[in-house]
């Protein structure tokens, strides 16, 4: 989820962001189907083409295109892919015209493409023609500040979702702040999804931590110590990230504060008190 939301904020930052954004997983697709998803095909070219079909680069004309998982990719259409990158012409399966696209392309990967090429699993001259610019996202673990403003949001989408108004404990929020997240933000996204959807889903999650501590009381005076403070930073991190939820609701409503409590399914009454709490002010009343 990561790489998606950097490859859709570079795409939106972009002069290409009034255009396509178009995502193609390589690991989700057949082997046999991906040259026809990235290029299309004419009718007739194979069994079941019933009709012409563009291709995902075809889609992504004036826009952008996302291939995901790239490290995926068989070594057959690792080269035709190459070839396309070139001058950014192809042909459909099963045609001849040639095809001219303008689009850029942003490919991701979990995996190390240094040590596919050493194994022969990945193309040197792909790697090398993609390589333009490299972004690397670190683990969830690693930035950890970043924590509490997923988990809100995440918490204010499953609760509309399902029609729930859970809250964060601080304990929780301090628990989600320790926690290693091995599978980053999508594990982040399912672990709120679990405390939303199930009555006592702060309670799994609390025994989820601990089984991952081998089931070991951590009672002694020094954790104790790492969890205040823990459970303070969570705090500080909840209320920064209500903050900007309430100011980004707010901003893209003009301030229209009965929109706003609409948007936010709280009273009107709650939300002039959380818009005093945050300190916060329309933009013609700022100095």
């Amino acid at each position: 989820m990561g790489k998606d939301l950097v490859a859709r904020a570079i795409h939106a930052a972009s002069p290409r962001r009034n255009g396509p954004f178009v995502k193609v997983n390589c690991a989700a697709i057949p082997a046999g189907l991906l040259e026809s998803e990235f290029f299309g095909h004419e009718k007739g070219a194979f069994t079941g083409a019933h009709r012409r079909k563009p291709g995902q680069f075809e889609y992504a004309n004036k826009g952008t295109i996302y291939l995901d998982e790239i490290a995926e990719l068989p070594l057959v259409l690792q080269a035709k892919l190459l070839h396309v990158l070139q001058d950014f012409r192809f042909a459909r399966v099963g045609g001849n015209a040639v095809i001219e696209v303008d689009t850029r392309v942003i490919a991701a990967t979990n995996r190390d493409l240094e040590q596919a090429m050493a194994r022969g699993e990945f193309r040197e001259d792909l790697y090398y023609r993609l390589n333009v610019v490299e972004i690397r996202i670190p683990p969830l673990r690693e930035r950890t500040e970043e924590i509490p403003l997923l988990a809100v949001h995440f918490l204010a989408k499953f609760n509309a979702q399902y029609g729930r108004t859970k809250q964060l404990s601080p304990d929780t929020m301090a628990r989600l702040m320790e926690h290693a997240w091995s599978g980053n933000v999508r594990e982040l996204e399912n672990a709120i999804r679990r405390i939303v959807v199930l009555t006592d889903g702060e309670q799994a999650f609390e025994a989820l931590v601990a089984r991952g501590r081998n089931g070991n009381a951590t009672t002694s005076r020094p954790v104790a110590l790492v969890t205040e403070s823990l459970r303070e930073t969570a705090r500080r991190g909840a209320r920064e990230a209500e903050r900007k939820a309430l100011e980004a609701v707010l901003e893209r409503v003009n301030w229209n504060r009965a929109e706003a409590s609409r948007i936010l399914r709280v009273s009107y009454k709650t939300l002039l008190t959380k818009i005093a709490e945050c300190a916060l002010t329309p933009p013609l009343r700022r100095p």
